[in-house]
C-alpha cells in the first residue's frame, strides 16, 4: 500500500513539474512614449476622483445612484460571479474526486446487473465509497484552470467597462441637460428681445413712420423663436427620462445643481503617458485577459495528444444479503492506476489544436487594434480639450459684438437711421451665435469626460467598493 501511495505522490509532484503549451507574454504593443503633440507627464488626470473634476453634489448624487441601482451595471456583476464559479469548475480536477455508491438489484442470471453463470434468482447489495484522480502530468487541467481564470478577469474588466461607461453616461448626459436649460434660457430671452422689437415697430406703425411691413416681418421672426420654446421643452424631458433610466428609476424630472455657465473645468488636464492605460483602462484590460484565456488554450488542446493518467480506488461492502451490507461484512476494495489516450481521431485533435492557435492570434490582433484605438482616443480628447477653449473664447468675442451690434441698431432705427432689416438681422444673427457658445461650453465638458473615459479614470471603482467577490487565487 505503501508503494502505491508513494508512486501517486512522484506522479503527482511530476504533474505539477511541467505544463505543455505556451506560457502567455504580452506581446510588443503599437505604444508610444507619449501621447501625439502632448509632453509626459508623471501624474494623470484619472488618478482624481470623478467628483473632484466636476464639483457638483448633484452630478455626484446622481453617479452614485447609477451606480447602486443601475440594471446593465447589475448584469456585469452578475457575470462576474458566473464567471468566477466556472474558474472554480475548472480547477475543481486538480484535486481527487470522491463519491459514494449504493446499488440494491434482484435478477436472475446476474449479480448487480451484471450476467451470472448462476442459474438461481437472486438479491445483491453494494454500498461503497469511491475516488477518481487524474493526474495532470501535461498540465491539461491547468491550462483549462488558467484560460477559465482569464475569463474571469476578463468578465470582471467587462464589469469595470460597465461602471466607466456607466458614470460617463450620466455625466454626459447631465452636461446635455445643463445645456438644454440654456438654450431654453436663451429661447425665452429670445422671445422677450423679438417681442420687444415686435412692440417698437407696431408703436413706429401706429405712428405712421413705418410701414406695416416692418410689424408683420417681426411678428414672423417672433413666431420661429417662439416655436423652439415647446421643441426644447419636449428634448429636456427627453433627457430627464434617459438619465432616470441610467440611474435605475421610472421616467421623473432630474434635480438640477451647477448652471452650464458656472460649471468649473480643471485648469490643467495632464495625460500621464500610453503606458498607463494598459493597466487601467478596462477594454484593454478585457482585450489582454481574453488573449491569456486563448493562450492558455493551445497548452489544454495540444496536451490532448498524450495519454490521461489516474488513479481510482474503491472500498465497501458487497453482498446477496443487506444485513450483511449494513454490518460491513462483506468488504470489498480495490485500487488501481490507469492511462488512456488517442491512436486515430479522424484529425480531430490536431484541428483542435490548430483552432486553438488561429483564436489566439485573432486575440492578439484585437489586443493590438484596442490598443491603437486607446491612442487614438486619449489624442481627439486632448486636442478637443485644448481647442474647444479657443472656439469659446473667440464665440464669446461674437456674441457680445453681436448683442452691441442689436442695442446699436434699435437706437439706430428708433431714431430712424436705419431699417427694420437691420434690427431683424442683429437679432437673427445673435440667437443662434448664443446658442453656438451653450453648445462649446457643454462641449468643453464633455471633453474633459471623455478624456477622463479614455484614460480609464477613477471611475471604475474596485471589485471591494462594489462588494464583487474577489478572484480566486492563482
Amino acid at each position: 500500500m505503501s508503494r502505491r501511495f508513494s508512486l501517486a505522490l512522484a506522479l503527482a509532484l511530476a504533474a505539477s513539474a511541467c505544463a505543455v503549451g505556451p506560457d502567455y507574454h504580452r506581446p510588443e504593443l503599437p505604444t508610444t512614449p507619449t501621447f501625439r503633440d502632448h509632453p509626459a507627464d508623471s501624474s494623470t488626470i484619472a488618478d482624481a476622483p470623478w467628483f473632484d473634476v466636476f464639483n457638483d453634489p448633484v452630478l455626484r448624487k446622481l453617479v452614485d445612484d447609477a451606480l447602486a441601482n443601475n440594471r446593465d451595471l447589475e448584469v456585469a456583476i452578475a457575470r462576474v460571479d458566473q464567471a468566477r464559479y466556472v474558474a472554480a469548475v475548472a480547477r475543481s480536477p486538480l484535486l481527487p474526486q470522491i463519491g459514494y455508491q449504493f446499488d440494491a438489484t434482484r435478477g436472475n442470471h446476474s449479480f448487480l446487473g451484471i450476467p451470472s453463470a448462476a442459474g438461481s434468482t437472486g438479491n445483491a447489495f453494494l454500498a461503497a465509497a469511491n475516488m477518481a484522480w487524474e493526474i495532470d502530468l501535461w498540465g491539461r487541467i491547468r491550462r483549462n484552470a488558467e484560460s477559465s481564470r482569464a475569463d474571469l478577469f476578463a468578465s470582471d474588466a467587462v464589469r469595470r467597462g460597465v461602471v466607466l461607461s456607466l458614470v460617463s453616461g450620466v455625466a454626459t448626459s447631465y452636461f446635455e441637460l445643463r445645456e438644454l436649460d440654456l438654450e431654453l434660457e436663451i429661447a425665452h430671452d429670445a422671445v422677450s428681445s423679438f417681442q420687444e422689437t415686435l412692440d417698437l415697430f407696431n408703436r413706429r406703425f401706429r405712428g405712421g413712420v413705418a410701414s406695416k411691413l416692418d410689424p408683420l416681418r417681426a411678428e414672423a421672426a417672433l413666431a420661429q423663436v417662439a416655436a423652439l420654446v415647446p421643441d426644447t421643452e419636449n428634448r429636456i424631458v427627453a433627457k430627464e427620462n434617459e438619465i432616470s433610466v441610467l440611474v435605475g428609476r421610472p421616467a421623473q424630472a432630474t434635480e438640477r445643481g451647477t448652471a452650464l455657465v458656472d460649471q468649473a473645468l480643471p485648469p490643467e488636464v495632464p495625460a500621464g503617458v500610453p503606458a498607463q492605460l494598459l493597466e487601467r483602462r478596462p477594454d484593454l484590460m478585457e482585450a489582454e485577459e481574453t488573449l491569456v484565456s486563448a493562450n492558455a488554450q493551445i497548452g489544454a488542446n495540444f496536451a490532448n495528444y498524450f495519454p490521461r493518467l489516474g488513479l481510482t480506488a474503491i472500498g465497501g461492502a458487497v453482498s446477496a444479503e443487506l444485513s450483511n451490507v449494513l454490518k460491513g461484512s462483506s468488504s470489498l476494495w480495490a485500487i488501481g492506476a490507469e492511462a488512456a489516450g488517442p491512436i486515430f481521431t479522424a484529425g480531430r485533435t490536431t484541428y483542435e489544436w490548430r483552432a486553438a492557435q488561429a483564436a489566439t492570434e485573432a486575440a492578439r490582433a484585437s489586443y493590438e487594434g484596442t490598443v491603437l484605438n486607446a491612442l487614438r482616443e486619449v489624442s481627439d480628447a486632448l486636442t478637443a480639450r485644448e481647442k474647444l477653449r479657443g472656439v469659446r473664447e473667440e464665440e464669446e468675442r461674437q456674441v457680445k459684438a453681436l448683442a452691441d451690434a442689436l442695442d446699436t441698431a434699435r437706437v439706430r432705427y428708433s431714431g430712424g437711421l436705419a431699417t427694420y432689416l437691420e434690427v431683424l438681422d442683429a437679432q437673427q444673427q445673435l440667437y443662434p451665435a448664443q446658442l453656438a457658445l451653450a453648445q462649446t461650453r457643454r462641449d468643453e465638458l464633455l471633453a474633459v469626460v471623455e478624456l477622463y473615459r479614455a484614460l480609464g479614470g477613477s471611475w471604475n471603482q474596485s471589485a471591494q467598493e462594489l462588494d464583487i467577490p474577489l478572484p480566486i487565487a492563482p
